[in-house]
């Protein structure tokens, strides 16, 4: 029997209702706070039930929880997020959460400016269920011990979009079936999401992914899968470098699903005669359309790309929200929860990466200054509360150095030179270089925090060996929003099948975006509202023909 999209949104909803927190108990004395009884739960265990409404009744009757904890549990709400997100890889902005469970106005200030919607009714709690879940108060387990296939499972739990827009294009006519798919994307649980919807919907799919951002467990179970996977994390570049050439040459591809531009412009370059039977890439990023740019402005571009980055729902969100969080989180868990209270943190770069983590830095207690060569982006930053300033002025007393530009050599040796004795360095951007390491002429250690010595009397802290923090030392970004990612993904993949496009970079219409948010906003129990009436416009009404009538 074929399952609806709507009875799958039920399934998922009704899982994330059996392991939300409890009932909501009796208020505490004059500050309240409403604990959550924590359900027995065992990882990897994806219990299905329905209906909904049921699930929920029995949740919140559940007498035989492990125990009652609440925010209040945490010294702050930087360690609560902190321990939130490195445990459950879920995002905490767009969620609805109890306004009573953060019991100081300085917390729910920074629940706000996170962008978690507080609730003060018990009635809309309820009414948004699925949303209150064990994940997002105190998690009792840890989705970075589970197994690869356990990991997967539980992504896939909370990715509803992806599946309900691939269902829904299916019945519309979409078919897979022997088309050659790779990927070269960040390999972890929820790429696995996405290859494995892929597989199931008839494709043929590879993947390739760089040692530094492989998750071994994923790889090895998406092998027991019947994926082809070139990726392990013990590969030298040149072993790398190798695997890549083997998936094209194994594969060749039909699709491309790409991370930098990587993959596609390797088979340009070494692999050219496989560009004649490619019906397009799919790019996700900012530094991999400005590759594809480069290509088409030197006329080196003969095969039609879509700009899945370009889209809203992956810069708006993706960008923003996923990369701005759990850079912020990631930090905290390699240098501690408390670690952006008071600092002077100088964010290079802001755009919607630089923006998301700024804010998010600034929720945490940060002093936040903004450096960008692009007035326009220097003025929003402004009128976002940030001083815009000049990166030498501010060096010499900056905490922490944050690089969100995507482009080579933005922090220079001698800025490096210029900063203060034992300040951190990082990267949220995420290409090679982007912190000039190469002129330095710096040997990596490939540990999570190292010490970058200058000179004889000067060391930095250099954060994930200048990659892009979260997905190398965290968990990458939140699994509902790689969601709504990946099915930016795929609408990008029925549009490369099913139109024709010429070569040069392309952008998908404002309906496939539309398509999406619906999707995202019904599983998240939410709407969108309807106009009134569609009264047209007549350009002849002006307000001087209104004033007469």
């Amino acid at each position: 029997m074929r399952v609806s999209a709507a009875e799958k949104l039920n399934e998922l909803k009704a899982l994330d209702a059996r392991r939300l927190l409890g009932t909501l108990k009796s208020l505490k004395h004059t500050q309240p706070t409403i604990p959550f009884v924590i359900p027995t739960f065992s990882p990897g265990l994806i219990p299905m039930v329905s209906p909904v409404s049921s699930a929920f009744d029995n949740a919140a009757g559940n007498t035989s929880a492990t125990g009652n904890t609440s925010v209040a549990d945490f010294p702050s709400f930087a360690s609560w997020a902190q321990y939130v997100s490195s445990h459950t890889n879920r995002s905490l902005a767009g969620n609805v959460l109890p306004s009573q469970i953060f019991t100081t106005e300085e917390s729910r200030l920074a629940a706000h400016n996170w962008g978690i919607i507080l609730s003060d009714h018990a009635s809309h709690q309820v009414s948004q269920a699925h949303n209150l879940t064990s994940d997002l108060v105190h998690p009792d387990y840890d989705v970075r011990a589970l197994s690869g296939k356990d990991a997967m499972d539980y992504a896939q739990a909370h990715m509803p979009v992806s599946a309900g827009l691939l269902e829904q294009l299916q019945a519309q006519g979409l078919n897979l079936h022997g088309v050659r798919i790779a990927a070269c994307l960040i390999l972890e649980p929820k790429t696995a999401v996405l290859l494995r919807l892929l597989k199931k919907a008839g494709a043929q799919v590879g993947v390739y992914c760089g040692p530094s951002s492989t998750d071994q467990r994923v790889a090895d179970q998406l092998k027991a899968e019947g994926i082809i996977v070139e990726a392990d994390s013990q590969w030298t570049n040149e072993e790398a470098h190798e695997a890549a050439l083997r998936l094209l040459d194994e594969l060749h591809p039909d699709v491309i699903i790409d991370d930098g531009a990587s993959f596609a412009r390797l088979a340009a370059l070494e692999r050219p005669e496989l560009i004649a039977n490619l019906r397009g890439v799919a790019e996700e990023t900012t530094s991999g359309v400005r590759a594809f740019q480069a290509m088409q402005d030197a006329h080196a571009l003969t095969f039609p790309v879509i700009a899945v980055n370009d889209s809203q729902l992956k810069t708006g969100f993706d960008n923003s929200h996923g990369t701005g969080e759990t850079c912020v989180t990631t930090l905290q868990t390699l240098l501690g929860s408390d670690c952006f209270a008071g600092q002077n943190v100088t964010v290079v770069g802001y755009g919607p990466v630089g923006r998301g983590f700024a804010m998010r830095a600034r929720a945490l207690g940060a002093h936040v200054s903004v450096c960008d060569v692009d007035p326009v982006a220097a003025l929003k930053a402004a009128f976002d509360g940030f001083a815009a300033v000049e990166i030498s002025s501010v060096l010499p007393t900056t905490d922490m150095l944050v690089s969100a530009t995507g482009v080579r050599h933005t922090v220079t040796v001698e800025h490096l030179q210029s900063m203060k004795n034992n300040a951190i360095v990082t990267v949220i951007g995420g290409i090679a270089n982007e912190i000039a390491l190469d002129d330095l002429g710096f040997t990596l250690t490939h540990r999570p925090v190292e010490q970058l010595k200058i000179s004889t009397t000067h060391t930095l802290r250099l954060i994930s060996g200048g990659d892009g923090v979260n997905y190398t030392a965290g968990g990458g970004n939140p699994i509902e929003i790689m969601d709504l990612s990946f099915a930016v993904q795929i609408s990008a993949v029925h549009a490369l099948l099913t139109s024709s496009f010429t070569p040069g970079l392309h952008r998908l219409g404002a309906d496939a975006d539309q398509r999406i948010a619906r999707l995202a906003l019904a599983a998240r129990g939410f709407s969108v509202s309807s106009a009134v009436a569609d009264n047209g416009y007549n350009w002849t009404m002006t307000r001087f023909a209104e004033a007469q009538s």
